[in-house]
């Protein structure tokens, strides 16, 4: 009986995904505002012309386009991505968790359309957890 690999990342529910975490010496409030205030937005998401809200489409300037979903302020945003260019809708999910000590920022995307879109995203949020780093340190 042959068995069979499993690809990583990929899922039987929601085909590929990518997820990543990074834990900061901040608290979690401090992380939440940070990441929702308008220059954490351009750090992780892009410009916006709007704010963010239940059930409303949004667009950056750099042509990330969807509609967000849920909206838990100090837990999680949850909501459609399309990259420019993209001809599928991802889902991204950005979650604060943690306390006054330290909080983890959480990013998990999935509906992927193959391993190298997964690839190509595990790169986009390594560069921006990078720069959502760089930006908290030297504010701080």
């Amino acid at each position: 009986m042959k068995t069979q690999e499993k690809s990583v990342g990929l899922t039987k529910d929601v085909g590929w995904q990518f997820g990543l975490r990074k834990t900061f010496p901040y608290s979690k409030e401090y992380l939440w505002d940070f990441m929702f205030s308008d220059k954490g937005l351009k750090v992780w998401l892009g410009e916006l012309n709007e704010e963010l809200a239940i059930k409303r489409a949004y667009k950056t300037k750099e042509g990330i386009e969807g509609l967000v979903n849920v909206f838990t302020p100090y837990s999680h945003i949850r909501m459609n991505w399309k990259k420019k260019n993209w001809e599928n809708i991802s889902t991204v999910q950005v979650r604060v968790i943690g306390n006054q000590e330290k909080a983890t920022i959480s990013f998990h995307q999935e509906e992927l359309l193959d391993n190298n879109q997964r690839e190509e995203m595990k790169l986009y949020w390594n560069e921006k957890m990078a720069e959502i780093e760089k930006v908290i340190t030297t504010e701080r």
